[in-house]
């Protein structure tokens, strides 16, 4: 290879899922950055699972330019364990994740690089506007951060996505947090080290569509809550309190109506339906929840790894990954 990866300064992880239309204008713009950085880089593709013809050109471009790295998944794992398979390949000093449908322009890069320079360990790029996004989007994304930080006990920073950069150490720390459903900027967070932010524009889509709809994006939510709080299992208790308490309050009223002969009391169907009906609806709702963080100690007992490999290309194969969580398959 023409460059050796342990001098490699900065590896960009960028997850790939059905991405063809726009990879041609993704590729020119990152060969200008590339080409202006301060120091050798790797540009690592992961394939999460592609069906149409990205992986195709992701993996001729690893295979006539050493700058650029090609890892393709077995399946669709989801984009937060893309993220992890491409950074735990990564063989810089700085690591730098963007997603693929400039969204997130490959130019802050060099902002995010200054600001790691001056000592930074985490450098979140954080989002002015959100171009291209629906109103309904805007306001549940507004929502979904403002919730998340009232939440956690961990400081999540508002208005960021996975478009950040961290430095050697953040990703060594990182690599020792094995959990399954990730949320891999709460993980960041709560490692801590000195984070700062740059700011910007996100834009619309260069082509191509969403790869987070609705369901995905409450999927994250769910993840972000279920893994950074536990504030769902003690509202449960409150909501419990509550409603055993307005049973007994009913309760009361209903024994003052019977010692006074009350004539609209229906002997014993008021209470029973009442009291039926709300503790019968807060147990569904705190077995639920009870439910979700069991189903969560379920996956992650099973150990089972993250992802699987079935092609790698333009990595040392004297140097090949060999976290616990990959396994590779030869072609």
């Amino acid at each position: 290879m023409a460059a050796n990866l342990r001098s490699i300064r900065y590896s960009l992880v960028i997850p790939v899922f059905n991405e063809e239309a726009v990879l041609p204008i993704l590729l020119r713009r990152l060969d200008l950055v590339l080409s202006r950085l301060d120091g050798p880089a790797e540009a690592i593709f992961v394939d999460d699972g592609s069906s149409d013809s990205s992986s195709i050109v992701l993996r001729a471009l690893a295979t006539r330019d050493p700058r650029f790295r090609y890892i393709g998944l077995s399946r669709n794992f989801g984009h937060q364990v893309a993220i992890t398979a491409g950074m735990d390949a990564a063989q810089g000093e700085a690591i730098i994740v963007m997603d693929a449908d400039l969204q997130d322009p490959p130019e802050v890069i060099e902002q995010l690089i200054a600001k790691w320079q001056e000592g930074n360990d985490v450098v979140h790029a954080r989002r002015l506007s959100r171009d291209g996004d629906s109103r309904f989007k805007r306001a549940t994304a507004h929502l979904f951060y403002r919730i998340l930080g009232r939440m956690s006990s961990v400081g999540i920073p508002a208005d960021v996505g996975d478009f950040r950069l961290i430095d050697r150490k953040v990703l060594d720390a990182l690599r020792q947090m094995p959990e399954q459903d990730r949320f891999v900027r709460g993980m960041i967070a709560w490692l801590g080290f000195r984070q700062t932010e740059v700011a910007f524009h996100r834009l619309e889509r260069a082509a191509g569509e969403t790869k987070y709809p609705l369901f995905k994006m409450v999927r994250l939510a769910m993840n972000a809550a279920l893994g950074f709080s536990d504030l769902p299992l003690r509202l449960a208790v409150w909501c419990g309190l509550t409603v055993s308490g307005l049973a007994l309050l009913y309760g009361g009223w209903v024994i003052l109506m019977w010692l006074s002969n009350d004539p609209h009391l229906v002997t014993g169907w008021s209470s029973t339906i009442l009291v039926v009906s709300l503790l019968c609806g807060f147990n569904m709702v705190m077995t639920g929840i009870v439910g979700l963080y069991v189903g969560r100690i379920h996956a992650e007992v099973k150990r089972r790894p993250l992802y699987v490999v079935q092609t790698q290309i333009g990595f040392d194969r004297n140097e090949a990954m060999t976290t616990p969580a990959i396994h590779a398959v030869n072609e």
